[in-house]
């Protein structure tokens, strides 16, 4: 864990709360608490104390204390990024130039493309090529920003190779950087060798995949694609409340390509998040008000995918918590930086930079039930943050999009190296 850390003369610290907060919704997202010209101390990995440099109390007592000048830097807690699909073999730029030249991504997907591509690849990629790969990936996303992330299997579809890529996340958690999430997305796709017997693999999944999982203690959640040509929201349902027997929590890929009835699902499922909604309805809206389900936007997929884009800002103006996510994936997000999705969050669904912050740490923490672990600067939360280059504000990252303005990245309270 990380020794006694010193931050001082920092020009903002930035999602500054005294007790954390499940997360923050409507009007409430407007606010994001900050201190200027601030310190920071952490303490064997967690989060100490804070206040402004006027208050500085001198903690110079502290032995080995390493001290950091932050002057004209933003200091903000990591992003945590609820919905990705890091762990994938090779990737599918042939697909993206089939786009361009006009194919949908049903029209790819029905010619044998899409998930079933990445899935005849991952076939064919041994755990430690795979592994490889994704711990690649994994850097990333961290040198980008990203303190906190779900990962998703759902590139097997068979239980071989749904269990090789979740025990590849399970390598990745044992690296013990940053805390990870594992999601069961069996239900990603019917396999070609199902075409004709969907029945059939929707029980391999509930008889012997599950079974599997929870036997190893490979997931925290099970998550389907519930979408017109994937899975019905009958068949989601079935399949969602057969992992709540193994102990996974649900979270629902629903609305995306079509109104599939999956956000109706989700909720009546207690899902702890929904995700995607570029086809989100009015009725859906007012069953996420009743709910404790963390409606989740992937700007990027919609962005790639040149998709209608989820009504963001008209969940947040009828009182909605909403959440943004990277959705990195080889066929429709395949980026994992969160600071472009702050961007679009900004640029495309018009939220604040306020808004778009706390989407991306306090309410998509939310969504891997890390609220009391990440995405603010509390005390007894980890020290996962980061210091920005010399910029004039916090609104100055998703203005400046495409940049890297991020300098240094801490994780427990110590400096993040490759």
């Amino acid at each position: 864990m990380g020794k006694k850390l010193l931050l001082k003369n920092i020009k903002t610290l930035v999602q500054v709360r005294d007790t954390a907060v499940e997360w923050v919704a409507g009007a409430d997202m407007k606010q994001l608490p900050s201190i200027e010209n601030a310190w920071l101390a952490c303490d064997d990995g967690l989060i100490a104390d804070y206040g402004s440099m006027e208050d500085f109390p001198g903690i110079t007592d502290w032995k080995d204390l390493e001290v950091i000048d932050c002057t004209g830097k933003i200091v903000m807690p990591s992003y945590a990024d609820s919905h990705t699909h890091i762990v994938y073999a090779g990737n599918r730029e042939g697909e993206f130039v089939d786009r361009i030249k006009g194919l949908t991504y049903e029209e790819i997907a029905s010619k044998g493309g899409g998930i079933l591509n990445s899935a005849q690849l991952l076939n064919k990629t041994s755990e430690d090529n795979l592994f490889q790969q994704s711990l690649n990936r994994f850097h990333e996303v961290i040198a980008h920003g990203t303190g906190a992330i779900e990962i998703k299997s759902g590139y097997g579809l068979s239980l071989e190779s749904e269990l090789k890529m979740l025990r590849v996340i399970k390598r990745l958690k044992e690296l013990n950087l940053i805390p990870i999430k594992a999601t069961f997305l069996g239900a990603h796709a019917v396999p070609k060798e199902f075409k004709e017997n969907k029945e059939g693999y929707i029980r391999l999944i509930i008889d012997e995949m599950l079974p599997a999982i929870a036997s190893e203690k490979l997931a925290d959640y099970i998550d389907v694609f519930c979408e017109k040509g994937y899975f019905t929201a009958a068949e989601t349902q079935r399949i969602l409340e057969a992992g709540l027997k193994q102990g996974l929590i649900p979270k629902v890929h629903a609305e995306q390509l079509s109104h599939s009835n999956g956000i109706k699902t989700a909720v009546n499922c207690n899902a702890i998040s929904v995700d995607h909604l570029e086809f989100c309805s009015d009725d859906d809206i007012a069953l996420l008000k009743k709910s404790k389900t963390m409606p989740t936007i992937l700007p990027g997929a919609a962005y790639f995918l040149n998709l209608p884009l989820p009504p963001a800002r008209k969940m947040i103006d009828a009182g909605l918590p909403v959440a943004f996510a990277s959705d990195y994936n080889p066929g429709s997000s395949p980026s994992g930086n969160m600071n472009f999705v702050l961007s679009m969050a900004c640029i495309q669904y018009k939220l604040t930079p306020e808004e778009a912050i706390n989407a991306a740490t306090i309410n998509s923490a939310y969504a891997m039930h890390l609220s009391g672990n990440v995405g603010s600067i509390t005390p007894g939360k980890r020290a996962n943050f980061f210091i920005t280059k010399e910029i004039n504000s916090y609104s100055f990252i998703p203005y400046s999009f495409a940049n890297h303005l991020i300098e240094e990245v801490f994780l427990n309270g110590c400096k993040y190296t490759r």
